[in-house]
């Protein structure tokens, strides 16, 4: 065990990495033509209220639009949704939905399970008919440490009862605390994520080694992945070079075990972040593209 899985060495990193974060540029992907119509609402939550920005789609003809709701990533340590901004103007605008960007709860102040539990409560919030949207086309995703968040909501909607997620999209998603990430390793060279940011975050997060087998932190670990009949319709994206990719194609499998994958895209030659830090702005269209057309499709099924 090193140095960095002590607690106080890992919180007080995760705290500097948050900071860190509030600087950060904002991503390269900022499809200029794309201006996006904003605003931001308070939503409760059984841990406090949660801040979301919503992007409104292009006008419509006096229909109610589908609901996405989206969890940025961070390794659950980084308060920064601005990074999806140019992801939810896009899927607002070409998927012709409202998207919900959360800013939920991060570690260390706020650990395990109170962010999935944020966004699970968002989910009821945004599937409620008294919203401008139609609740009732209800779709949930992140990317990273928010693939893991939606993941997550999306089991505690299977064992609640609801609600009702007509799709669910994991894009690279964090999906086994249990496994040490010096253990995880990339199709080739030096993955992006590093064992030390993994210590960090999984220590911020969730100290306790044993509560790491949650099924709610680690749906790909052990059996969490089994009994989940009826979860929602997934997606799962996961990159080449990525450390994480093994873990969610473990995943992707399980959901196909049940009934419950509705595609499993792993896209070659890229790492972690590419959509955000990569260079390939013509492949996070095409993926963008991809994740639309499946919104699209199942919002329209509902």
């Amino acid at each position: 065990m090193s140095i960095l899985s002590l607690p106080f060495i890992a919180d007080t990193a995760a705290r500097l990495f948050g900071k860190a974060g509030a600087l950060a540029p904002k991503s390269r992907r900022q499809f200029p033509e794309i201006q996006g119509d904003t605003y931001v609402v308070s939503v409760p939550t059984r841990h406090g209220d949660v801040a979301c920005t919503i992007y409104n789609p292009p006008a419509t003809s006096g229909t109610r639009v589908a609901v996405y709701v989206n969890v940025h990533g961070g390794g659950f340590v980084i308060a920064y949704p601005e990074q999806d901004d140019p992801w939810c103007r896009y899927l607002a605008a070409h998927a012709k939905v409202a998207a919900v960007n959360v800013d939920y709860a991060i570690a260390p102040r706020s650990r395990f399970p109170i962010a999935v539990e944020q966004v699970y409560d968002v989910l009821m919030w945004a599937s409620s008919a008294d919203r401008e949207w139609d609740g009732g086309r209800l779709c949930v995703g992140g990317q990273s440490a928010g693939g893991s968040l939606a993941a997550g909501a999306a089991r505690l909607a299977l064992e609640t009862g609801g609600p009702q997620i007509a799709l669910q999209v994991l894009h690279y998603p964090v999906l086994d605390l249990v496994t040490p990430a010096k253990d995880k390793h990339g199709a080739r060279g030096k993955p992006f994520l590093r064992p030390w940011m993994g210590e960090i975050f999984t220590t911020a997060y969730i100290p306790e080694p044993d509560r790491r087998r949650d099924r709610l932190a680690s749906p790909a670990w052990g059996p969490n992945g089994d009994g989940i009949k009826g979860i929602a319709p997934a997606v799962v994206i996961t990159a080449e070079r990525d450390r994480l990719r093994n873990e969610a194609a473990i995943y992707a499998r399980k959901l196909d075990a049940v009934g419950c994958l509705v595609e499993y895209r792993d896209v070659p030659g890229v790492d972690h972040g590419y959509n955000i830090i990569g260079d390939s702005e013509d492949i996070t269209r095409q993926m963008y593209d991809f994740i639309v057309d499946h919104v699209v499709r199942a919002s329209s099924k509902t």
